[in-house]
């Protein structure tokens, strides 16, 4: 899996940075991505990508504001010139449906793939047989969610080279072990698949928030996971007018990664006063409460794990 930044910039865009969106590649595992927040030009963005609209599968909106679901109509719109069918869920507060369908209604829009709307409430608002998303409460100007994903844990990799030492060879056989199969070799020996299976591999937990002040919800919704990505609109001593605008600084998402064990934090939605060089000193910032800390630039792209 991987994150990969389409727009990290706060507000409007500027030279240096297109308005929020991420998107969540899960190529290997599921063959789809997920799009988090869709900011005015994230098509654009996607086309210096390697991000292709025909594997979009679910979008989640953190808020309603402008920078965060401009881009929506014309990337919907676009994904049918593209030769997306398969059908997308919208996650986000109520209000998304109503927007998206007006604006594809009155522009004359007509998709070649079916939208599902689900207006969403704080709890687990999705879950299949390999991950989890729990949507909770944010505090900002507008209703703000923030969205944590969870991997559900992978099973162990098969020991080949046990059964190799055992004289079992590698072929058809490996496949039916690997499911917890119980064969019997030519030999006659029977062979239980689990006894050659390693331990569980944990999954991956990606905390994503939408635009908030500093607010006790974000703990449980960041705990312990691999990645968080948070909003650093302003620098670490501008908190009071970042608490006035509704909003955190670089220390304030520095702190709670720390307090919540998080692996590793990725700041974004960044002010457009902070140019490249003041950028880098809003991460020296950061890593000095939290280590494990990066930047986000439009079209970065961070490995999840790594």
């Amino acid at each position: 899996m991987e994150l990969v930044f389409l727009g990290t910039g706060a507000g409007v865009p500027s030279r240096g940075r297109n308005v929020t969106s991420i998107a969540l590649s899960m190529l290997n595992e599921r063959k789809t991505i997920w799009l988090f927040d869709c900011g005015e030009a994230t098509q654009h963005q996607i086309m210096r990508s390697q991000i292709k609209l025909s594997k979009l599968e679910k979008i989640f909106i953190t808020h309603m504001h402008g920078d965060h679901i401009f881009g929506l109509p014309g990337l919907l719109s676009s994904r049918s010139f593209q030769g997306g069918d398969s059908t997308i869920t919208i996650y986000g507060p109520a209000g998304i449906a109503e927007y998206v369908e007006t604006s594809l209604r009155l522009s004359g829009t007509r998709l070649t793939y079916k939208i599902i709307f689900n207006e969403i409430e704080p709890g687990l608002i999705f879950e299949d047989k390999m991950f989890s998303v729990i949507a909770d409460d944010l505090e900002h100007g507008v209703r703000s969610f923030g969205y944590r994903i969870v991997e559900k844990d992978k099973q162990g990799a098969l020991n080949a080279e046990k059964l190799k030492a055992e004289g079992i060879e590698a072929g058809p056989i490996f496949q039916k072990l690997k499911n917890g199969e119980v064969v019997e070799l030519e030999d006659g020996r029977v062979v239980d698949g689990k006894n050659y299976i390693g331990e569980p591999q944990k999954g991956k937990i990606i905390s994503i928030f939408g635009d908030t002040k500093e607010t006790a919800s974000e703990l449980e919704l960041a705990l312990n996971a691999d990645i968080l990505v948070h909003e650093a609109t302003f620098e670490g001593d501008k908190g009071k007018m970042a608490g006035e605008y509704m909003h955190s600084t670089t220390l304030q998402a520095a702190n709670l990664a720390k307090k919540a064990n998080v692996k590793k934090l990725i700041l974004t939605h960044i002010s457009s006063r902070y140019d490249r060089d003041a950028s880098k000193a809003l991460l020296i910032e950061a890593k000095s409460v939290f280590e494990n800390t990066e930047i986000a630039y439009d079209l970065a792209v961070f490995e999840i794990g790594e």
